[in-house]
């Protein structure tokens, strides 16, 4: 009960001071807001940023492994990404991923899947620079896409290169403008296609792509308008293991796989990439763990210097104070008492001045998510940490002051000009 009105008494001592005092206040409150604002605000957006990037990553599959021409990272126990033992490298092809999903017993399904942009047209409309998706059939359940409207693609229609299309809900809405588009038909460098579906709008990800903005063809249908066979475009096959298959075990049977239809010797290495989100997802930890030690530091920077407004206010309240002091202490007042006093103040204001910053903060967030598509959340983890920075700066910065008013001798204080 003792320490419960200790602290009680304390905090009123606190805010009356406060109240008192509503320029120093603010000024007080001005430097640490500001110094909240900078450093949240920078742990929230790369926080953000990381959980955007790492969302897109995990929609190309954990349980999925993409042979390609060129490796996402520089080989391991490399810095230098050495593209010049890549370039003379053959690209996947359609054949060799037929040949995995056929030979392999740890993949579930295999997709063969490239992109090139063109114009796209219907009726009068055009559409410049569109991203022109090409692919296998298994594409549909290796992405785990979905359709909106109309249906997917048949395997025979894929096998042949039925002239049919999926669009993206924004080339449908572009081009059709709020019309139904089944049935309708675009035209892409001189070759008519029908629209049988339109894929569900995902917007964009981390890496600025998105199925919106793509028109979906067969792979044998883009054969006529790209040289795939001797031409780099991106060619990529997308593997996705069965459930519970061991990783290395179905890297280990894709890479036999490809070293066998590539006919390689065993003393060559291996002419092909075989790329897991996981590499990427692990050099991610790194990346934002120097971005977080960055941004702390510059945010650092902007509290310490509230904090030190905060001292300098509480010294200056001590000196106004040196005769109230006196007369506490006179009348029995204990040194810890005055200590706690000071203390309190301190961190109440820093406090208060936190979550002003937090409230911006929070506002910034709506403001930036509307505007600019792309969504900040301030995460309860960022307010508890803005929290507890703003009470230990207002400990460090009180906690001086405190001590010099504790330690006033009560006749001496009294007696104060």
């Amino acid at each position: 009960m003792l320490l419960v009105r200790l602290i009680y008494e304390s905090l009123s001592f606190a805010f009356n001071s406060l109240k008192g005092n509503k320029l120093r206040t603010f000024l007080s409150l001005l430097g640490i807001t500001i110094g909240i604002f900078a450093i949240i605000s920078v742990f929230t957006v790369i926080d953000s940023l990381e959980r955007g990037i790492r969302d897109s990553l995990s929609s190309l599959g954990n349980n999925m492994i993409y042979v390609a021409k060129w490796p996402w990272t520089p080989p391991e126990g490399e810095t230098e990404y050495p593209w010049w033992r890549y370039m003379n490298r053959p690209s996947p092809t359609l054949v060799e991923t037929e040949e995995i999903a056929q030979r392999a017993n740890t993949v579930e399904s295999a997709a063969f899947l490239f992109g090139f942009s063109r114009t796209v047209q219907a009726g009068s409309d055009n559409m410049d620079n569109v991203t022109i998706m090409a692919s296998s059939y298994p594409i549909f359940d290796v992405w785990s896409l979905e359709i909106d409207k109309g249906r997917y693609f048949t395997e025979s229609e894929m096998r042949t290169g039925a002239p049919v299309t999926v669009i993206g809900a924004d080339i449908a809405e572009e081009l059709f403008s709020g019309l139904n588009p089944i049935d309708h038909t675009i035209k892409i460098q001189g070759h008519k296609f029908r629209i049988i579906g339109v894929y569900e709008k995902k917007g964009q990800d981390a890496f600025g792509t998105s199925m919106d903005k793509n028109v979906h063809i067969s792979a044998v249908s883009s054969m006529y308008m790209v040289d795939v066979r001797n031409r780099d475009i991106g060619q990529n096959i997308c593997v996705k293991a069965k459930e519970n298959v061991d990783t290395e075990r179905f890297r280990a049977e894709l890479e036999g796989i490809m070293r066998t239809l590539r006919r390689l010797k065993p003393i060559e290495e291996n002419d092909f990439a075989l790329n897991e989100v996981s590499v990427i997802s692990g050099n991610l930890d790194q990346f934002f763990q120097l971005f977080n030690m960055a941004g702390a530091i510059i945010g650092g920077f902007s509290i310490l210097v509230g904090g030190f407004g905060i001292a300098n206010i509480m010294f200056v309240s001590v000196k106004e104070r040196t005769k109230i002091i006196g007369i506490q202490k006179s009348l029995g007042a204990k040194r810890y008492f005055i200590l706690l006093q000071f203390i309190f103040e301190a961190v109440v204001l820093s406090l208060i001045g936190g979550i002003f910053g937090l409230i911006l903060i929070y506002i910034g967030t709506l403001i930036v998510t509307y505007a600019a598509d792309f969504e900040i959340v301030l995460t309860s983890g960022n307010i508890i940490k803005g929290l507890i920075i703003s009470s230990v700066i207002g400990f460090l910065a009180g906690f001086l002051p405190a001590r010099t008013a504790a330690k006033l001798d009560p006749v001496i204080a009294i007696n104060s000009v």
